[in-house]
């Protein structure tokens, strides 16, 4: 196991329950038959297969997700899992090129075998919402390499789309909204607001793919829309009242049983990118 990129992991997991994610599991409100200490032990579980050295990324998932079902018996963390493999995986080979070039390495290596391990993982997480699909359903046998099958469901799935895409909305969005606001401010060093800042970016960037699987294009996109909504009362309310926004709009989500997990499986590895990066530029003196 690499020990510092597991403990990494368990940081990033610990910032995002910090944060105020509306309609998300967060330390200022439970939600969705969810705790915090249920995400806190999940992460704690499953960094040490997340970051496990030299293992392939299909194996990382599934010993990841055993791990996490062992001791909170439900899914907290499927997404984050599958978004964080290949990061972890990436961040063990030598930083002689971006990180976000490496992550395109190990996609274009996954294999059969991968998919074989993701799909079992999938099945055993059990995901909301989940249903079948067209092609490469997960409830059979993998006939294609993972990042194939991803690319099958990119279309109904952004985490998916992140394997096809070569992380695109992870780096372009997510990652460049942590280095925006860190050039910008001292916010870098609140790494819970820079959470809710990615999570918030996400949120309003296009439909959760979560609420679309569970309740449909129109209610996700109403959902983006208020978040849309939100934000501009955020941007132009006082720091009290950009709080109290936020807490009306989470609690709405909840009362409704809405939960944007596709966003905040997204902040996840974009933080978790994002600070890899930052590792690697300390170790390296290249980037500020």
């Amino acid at each position: 196991m690499s020990a510092a990129v597991a403990e990494l992991f368990m940081a990033v997991c610990r910032t995002e329950v910090m944060a105020l994610k509306p309609g998300n599991v967060h330390v200022h409100a439970a939600g969705h038959g969810m705790t915090v200490e249920d995400f806190l032990r999940s992460a704690e579980a499953a960094a040490p297969e997340i970051a496990r050295a030299h293992a392939p990324v299909g194996e990382r998932i599934l010993r990841a997700v055993q791990a996490t079902r062992a001791v909170v018996g439900c899914n907290t963390n499927l997404g984050i899992l599958l978004l964080c493999a290949p990061l972890a995986y990436a961040a063990e080979m030598p930083a002689v090129r971006p990180l976000r070039d490496r992550v395109g390495d190990v996609l274009g290596t996954l294999t059969v075998e991968d998919a074989e391990a993701a799909f079992a993982a999938i099945r055993l997480a059990s995901p909301g919402g989940l249903g079948q699909a067209p092609e490469h359903d997960v409830a059979g046998p993998a006939t294609v390499d993972l990042r194939e099958a991803m690319a099958a469901a990119r279309s109904r799935d952004r985490i998916a789309a992140q394997y096809a895409d070569g992380y695109r909305d992870v780096f372009d969005i997510g990652v460049a909204c942590a280095r925006s606001l860190a050039s910008r401010s001292a916010a870098d060093a609140d790494a819970v607001s820079l959470a809710e800042a990615v999570y918030l970016e996400f949120l309003t960037s296009f439909p959760d793919s979560h609420i679309l699987r569970k309740h449909g294009e129109v209610i996700a996109v109403a959902v983006l829309t208020e978040a849309r909504d939100v934000r501009r009362q955020v941007a132009a309310s006082s720091a009290a009242l950009r709080r109290e926004h936020l807490f009306v709009f989470d609690a709405r989500l909840k009362w409704q049983g809405i939960n944007p997990g596709t966003s905040a499986d997204l902040t996840v590895a974009s933080l978790f990118a994002h600070w890899l990066e930052k590792r690697e530029d300390a170790h390296t003196g290249t980037r500020a």
